[in-house]
């Protein structure tokens, strides 16, 4: 069995990956650490998981007793923890923030999309962003094809559970219950990890993206909708595009047009393309939480394990 550690237990990401992997055929959880919540019980916190476990959050931690650890807490926290504690040999880490997503300091990009083989053979993983996820999967055949040129404009909306478990005041149900907002229009974060991924698929060529972020109304799940300029036929881009993930476990073409229902609570991209005179629109979908972090967080520890890659992330979505 895997010995699985978690540091940072009380977040989502962090519930979503407990109920991955006590459900995990090949995984023992080894500790779940949360100062806050030292000495209670995980279904205090996480309380979609009574009945599932009986572990309780640790207010310390041995690094040496589990073979891969998680860390979950927030932007910045990763390497502040690793300036305070050792890491022991043979130990694999996957960080779910963006501390080392520029792949520094030994880690590999974990987009098994494009790095499948490189996440199999390396010991120190960053999770792709949210976000980021959904923008590059729709995009991906193109740089590697040379056929992204141009501005691509991208909007994208995401849940709530996208801000994290701490409430503030665009999160807070009575403010964001049938409302909609922009934020950080041209300068999400995710924007750089991005970039670096395309312009490595596309001999280095630096990609002009506009994105313009939108917080929905719905608590899981990105919907992204992003258009170039090409004069591709449909019937070529779909075969591009077919063909690019073709052994892609989680990712897939879809002929009929793309909702959040397809994805939300699975580890799945469901891609949709349309053309309008020359315009390419691609429409992407994933569960902000499974596919944009905890799931693909799974995914990653599976092959790094040499594991199969679906294993413990056969899911039905919420389709009603």
């Amino acid at each position: 069995m895997i010995r699985a550690g978690i540091i940072g237990g009380a977040g989502y990401t962090a519930g979503e990956l407990l109920r991955l992997l006590i459900n995990h055929p090949e995984v023992e959880v080894a500790f779940v650490h949360s100062t806050s919540n030292a000495g209670a019980p995980v279904t205090d916190v996480h309380e979609g998981l009574i009945g599932d476990t009986d572990l309780t959050f640790a207010d310390s931690y041995d690094l040496t007793a589990c073979d891969v650890l998680f860390l979950c807490q927030g932007h910045g926290f990763s390497r502040k923890f690793w300036e305070e504690n050792v890491m022991p040999e043979g130990l694999k880490v996957i960080d779910l923030a963006q501390d080392y997503r520029d792949e520094s300091d030994g880690y590999v990009y974990g987009l098994p999309e494009v790095k499948r083989e490189a996440v199999r053979s390396c010991s120190r993983l960053a999770n792709p962003g949210c976000f980021a996820t959904a923008i590059q999967l729709a995009l991906l055949p193109l740089a590697a094809a040379g056929k992204l040129s141009g501005e691509v404009h991208v909007t994208g909306i995401t849940g709530s559970t996208g801000a994290g478990v701490k409430p503030g005041s665009t999160t807070h149900f009575s403010w964001r219950n049938n409302n909609i907002s922009v934020y950080k229009a041209f300068e999400h974060q995710h924007l750089k990890e991005i970039k670096q991924t395309l312009s490595a698929l596309d001999g280095g060529k630096t990609h002009d993206i506009s994105f313009i972020p939108v917080r929905g109304d719905f608590a899981r799940g990105i919907f992204v909708m992003a258009d170039v300029t090409t004069s591709m036929p449909l019937d070529e881009a779909v075969r591009l595009y077919k063909d690019f993930y073709a052994d892609a476990e989680f990712t897939h073409i879809s002929d009929r047009p793309v909702d959040l229902k397809q994805v939300v609570n699975t580890n799945k991209c469901v891609i949709s393309l349309e053309k309008h005179g020359d315009k390419l629109l691609i429409l992407s979908a994933i569960d902000n939480l499974l596919k944009g972090a905890s799931g693909q967080a799974v995914q990653n520890m599976n092959l790094m394990f040499a594991l199969p890659e679906h294993t413990g992330l056969a899911l039905k979505p919420s389709a009603f």
